[in-house]
């Protein structure tokens, strides 16, 4: 009942936040703009603008969680609207900074050590100002030039008591609205949950742009920068200072000296590497997020929203767009059932035709009109009719990829970096989805079932042992089916006793 309550005056709360913001509205019923008028006592909404831009305001006032949330949204196009979605693409994770003082006291007692003593100069002044942490630039001891990123001091509090509401509303909508369980609200609320603890946790943060690094190892057209674990603990992350160009800045790059080709070519390959190659990407790539350095390559930065994408997902993705680019409609709609994202009882050419309804208006297109990401949006648009289940890794990666063409278009609009990609693209369908994939499939299930096999034959002889010195315990209908006792039909009742003697073999068998 507390519970209930508490979480009934929060929601009154956030209610009173959208009404201000005319946010209400975006739920298409008369009674939403009559209670928004209530909840503005009759006054004007303070923002103006397109629904989304309404929501994304709203969002930023609500705090940490909300904007978090806003970002999540703005990858399910299937439920907003592509137009909605956009917006709040662009709602910017940014607040006030909170007091240097403050930060000093989190380093000192995370690490254990004075600011004098780790660092031989701290800036006050933050660089960036987001819903979790903080960035300041520093220098160390030893003189390396280093950015240090801090937790915002109560902040797991409040993404505490948000995520409570959310899995309540969540658990809510599913019990009462059964046509929405496909969208799977309270999974989608846990998986929101998960990744911000790993946000959280700025060691996981650490451990990631560690493997990110390790994954492009050798390849200096995409940097990481190194961590100093000395100076990292769960709410401090340390890591060397970059510095480059926002790869939106053109002119800027253009200024430098650098090709805008070379750059272009660069983050189609990092990108493609991250998600075919190596099933690890980062999924928080906006320009922001990443510059280019005085040879004219790459360097990302902030790493607490990454993604995975297994190898079953790769080949699923990389069969469904070749099927798309080449025509192929119908294979297309089979690896979506072979996936299991669509139910069997669906029926594949209802499938076939409404992924010709997608694939047929970008035949003919010029290649750098085509949009990937767009593309697998509108996918996901007609998952209600065929009840596929949404998939947060997808839908992560859509947004990631329209990041990542936004970025593209903005460096040379006249390109689709996609096409640059295309080798890579080639290569890895053939090594992953050609006969020698196949081949190398058979090969790996053959030996995986031989090194299993040592481990099954140590466990029939300590089951053969176990019975006979009396420490198995058979159901008497299991002795009396081994007897042939009340057997109608099935497996004959010798057949028991055959296996049996065939454990027994294998015991003695040495």
């Amino acid at each position: 009942m507390i519970r209930a309550s508490r979480n009934l005056h929060r929601m009154l709360t956030i209610a009173r936040v959208l009404a201000r913001h005319d946010a209400l509205d975006i739920v298409d019923l008369p009674i939403a703009r009559v209670f928004a008028s209530v909840l503005r006592f009759g006054r004007k909404p303070i923002h103006a603008g397109r629904p989304g831009e309404r929501l994304a305001a709203a969002l930023t006032a609500l705090g940490p969680t909300f904007i978090k949330l806003g970002q999540a949204l703005s990858t399910r196009a299937d439920l907003l609207g592509e137009e909605m979605a956009a917006d709040l693409s662009h709602l910017q994770d940014r607040l006030a900074p909170f007091p240097a003082k403050e930060a000093r006291r989190i380093i000192e007692e995370q690490l254990g050590a004075s600011i004098d003593e780790l660092y031989a100069s701290f800036d006050d002044e933050p660089v960036a100002a987001a819903s979790i942490a903080q960035v300041h630039f520093a220098v160390t001891a030893e003189g390396r030039e280093v950015a240090v990123k801090v937790l915002r001091p109560g902040v797991e509090a409040k993404f505490a008591r948000d995520i409570e509401l959310l899995r309540w509303l969540a658990g809510w909508v599913e019990f009462t609205q059964p046509k929405l369980r496909r969208l799977r609200m309270v999974e989608s609320v846990q998986t929101f949950e998960d990744s911000i603890e790993l946000e959280m946790d700025l060691r996981f943060e650490a451990s990631a742009a560690a493997e990110l690094a390790e994954n492009f190892a050798g390849d200096d057209s995409f940097q990481v920068p190194a961590i100093d674990w000395q100076r990292t603990a769960k709410r401090v992350l340390t890591l060397e200072r970059v510095y480059g160009i926002p790869v939106d800045e053109k002119d800027a790059i253009v200024a430098a000296g650098i090709g805008l080709d070379s750059v272009l070519q660069k983050a189609a390959e990092s990108f493609f590497n991250m998600v075919f190659r190596d099933g690890f990407f980062h999924a928080d790539m906006h320009p922001g997020n990443l510059f280019v350095d005085a040879a004219g390559n790459l360097v990302a930065v902030d790493f607490g929203i990454m993604g995975r994408v297994d190898l079953r997902t790769r080949r699923f993705l990389g069969e469904m767009l070749v099927g798309f680019l080449n025509g192929n409609y119908r294979r297309v709609a089979e690896v979506h059932f072979e996936a299991g994202f669509v139910p069997a009882d669906k029926s594949v050419d209802n499938f076939t035709q409404a992924c010709r309804s997608i694939g047929e208006p970008i035949m003919g297109k010029a290649i750098n009109e085509i949009s990937i990401a767009k593309l697998l949006g509108q996918l996901f648009q007609i998952t209600e009719q065929f009840a596929m289940q949404t998939q947060p890794q997808l839908l992560m990666l859509q947004k990631s990829m329209l990041v990542a063409e936004g970025v593209g278009r903005t460096l040379d609009p006249s390109v689709n970096m996609w096409e640059l990609a295309r080798p890579l693209i080639e290569n890895w369908m053939r090594s992953n989805l050609g006969p020698q994939a196949r081949v190398k499939d058979t090969v790996f299930n053959a030996v995986a079932t031989l090194e299993r096999l040592p481990r099954m034959l140590a466990e029939t002889e300590k089951a053969y042992t176990s019975m006979m010195n009396g420490g198995l315990k058979l159901h008497p209908d299991t002795v009396k089916a081994m007897r042939g006792e009340g057997r109608r039909r099935g497996l004959p009742g010798w057949l028991p006793w055959l296996l049996v003697v065939a454990m027994g073999a294998l015991y003695w068998w040495k």
